[in-house]
């Protein structure tokens, strides 16, 4: 009788897929115990660590090395200050970032925002405050992406997103929509009609959702 021939671990294709398919997250944070917390609260909740910094000059490397699906950075920041490394990793489009603070100031908050910053977090936090804000954030991002992808002017990009804010908000209260469902209702619409979505937008702020359904494009679907 032959021998037996060695077993062969073939490699899982579905567990190497669901890996793949993980968001994967740079954590900038200078507290090493705060950082390590962090890293396992994201493992458990379905996204993959694959860099942290203590610092934010490492960070905008790490960021701009790794290209990651989102940076999770904390404002206070040796060498190079979060905010201020947010802006770097935001003007490049490199990711979207979530901000992390000790401080509920307003000044901060608006600092964090004008950085760039898709969205922030209060210290402490859980789980269940850490993953809306991260799908937030990169739901903001992919908005940001389709829209400068419409339109190549920049001052016309900020008077989009400017319009496109504001139909969103009218389309949350109207329809109760989430605000990446308001945004997808623009995207299609604009899509369906053939219109740009500031278009369609516009049309929202000016006619409210019912007055907005009808024009000379057509309707507008629900």
């Amino acid at each position: 009788m032959s021998p037996t021939p060695p077993e062969t671990a073939l490699p899982d294709d579905a567990a190497r897929d669901a890996s793949a398919a993980r968001p994967r997250v740079v954590i900038a944070e200078d507290e090493a115990l705060i950082r390590l917390d962090l890293a396992e609260m994201l493992e458990e909740e379905g996204y993959d660590v694959v860099g942290q910094a203590a610092d934010g000059l490492e960070a905008v490397e790490l960021a701009t090395s790794l290209e990651p699906d989102l940076v999770m950075m904390d404002v206070k920041m040796p060498r190079l200050d979060g905010i201020a490394a947010a802006t770097r990793i935001a003007g490049q489009r490199i990711a979207p970032v979530v901000m992390l603070t000790a401080f509920s100031q307003r000044e901060l908050v608006e600092r964090a925002r004008e950085s760039g910053a898709m969205a922030y977090l209060v210290k402490p936090f859980t789980a269940s405050d850490l993953v809306p804000a991260i799908e937030m954030a990169r739901s903001r991002f992919a908005e940001l992406a389709a829209l400068e992808a419409e339109v190549e002017d920049l001052s016309d990009q900020l008077a989009t997103r400017k319009v496109v804010e504001r139909a969103k908000a009218q389309l949350q209260a109207a329809l109760g929509l989430s605000e990446p469902e308001a945004f997808g209702w623009i995207q299609r619409t604009a899509m369906d009609l053939r219109m740009s979505m500031r278009t369609v937008a516009e049309r929202v702020v000016e006619h409210g959702v019912d007055g907005s359904t009808r024009g000379d494009a057509g309707e507008l679907p629900e």
